[in-house]
């Protein structure tokens, strides 16, 4: 029974990411601590790997359609894999299943949680505004950021944030991405934030698992082989629900989810 539950799962949090492409670390994480009673450090080292695959088709589709500015995903991976490889080396060294780690874990779990309700809601309420498409030669203008150094800092920031909760690079990353570079149409920020976010979550998720023994192999397939028909599902449904409602209604969910990681 509890085999059907994790396939469930992972088709409802591939659906939601299919619907509202709204990371599924945000929802896959709290499921498994809450509902299954996996410990903090499994949940999140599983959930990378999870994450890894499901964006990994997402990202093959954008570069299909030639909709990834490599420039734009270089630029934070220069930050957010040092990031990663670092927090991975501290969570080694003072050890992932320790009680002061995992309460670190849950803690910034529930503060990652209650940003990604804040990025949620802002942009359910702020709705489709900004561009949507730009001229060929004023692409490579709309791709510089504000600051050469901003990428490399909130890379930084969110490649710790990922490795130590799994999650950031969903809606957090779509947020950075628009005040980064506030002159790039939504469609490429989102496909820029995908394409960064299966490196990322690749070199973490393999990290949790070589050097820290943090991955449940059998609850991974499970979970994949109900989030991939779930993904499908969600992006058919995309253009038939209510987006507002939708994303108003995770917001609250994840808030839930966050405040109640902050008093686990």
């Amino acid at each position: 029974m509890q085999d059907l539950a994790f396939v469930f799962a992972g088709f409802l949090v591939g659906t939601i990411v299919g619907l509202t492409g709204v990371g599924g670390g945000s929802l896959m994480t709290p499921i498994l601590i809450f509902f299954f009673g996996i410990k903090p450090h499994l949940a999140v080292g599983t959930d990378l790997l999870f994450a890894a695959f499901t964006k990994l088709s997402g990202t093959a589709k954008f570069m299909r359609s030639k909709a990834v500015d490599w420039r734009v995903v270089l630029n934070l991976s220069a930050g957010s894999i040092p990031a990663a490889a670092l927090t991975l080396w501290a969570l080694h060294h003072f050890g992932a299943a320790s009680p002061g780690v995992q309460k670190l874990m849950t803690t910034t779990l529930g503060c990652a949680l209650l940003l990604t309700a804040a990025a949620t809601l802002y942009k359910a309420l702020r709705g489709k505004v900004g561009p949507q498409h730009i001229a060929a030669e004023q692409l490579s203008e709309a791709t510089r950021p504000r600051h050469w150094s901003l990428p490399l800092l909130f890379g930084a920031i969110i490649g710790s944030l990922v490795t130590l909760t799994s999650v950031g690079a969903g809606a957090i990353g779509v947020t950075v991405l628009m005040i980064l570079y506030p002159r790039l149409p939504l469609p490429r920020i989102v496909a820029a934030d995908i394409a960064y976010a299966v490196p990322l979550t690749f070199v973490a998720g393999a990290g949790h698992a070589a050097a820290l023994g943090s991955v449940d192999w059998p609850m991974l397939l499970k979970l994949l082989a109900g989030s991939i028909p779930g993904i499908w599902v969600g992006s058919h449904l995309m253009g038939k629900t209510p987006e507002r409602v939708i994303r108003g209604l995770l917001s609250l969910l994840l808030a839930y989810a966050g405040s109640k990681l902050l008093a686990f």
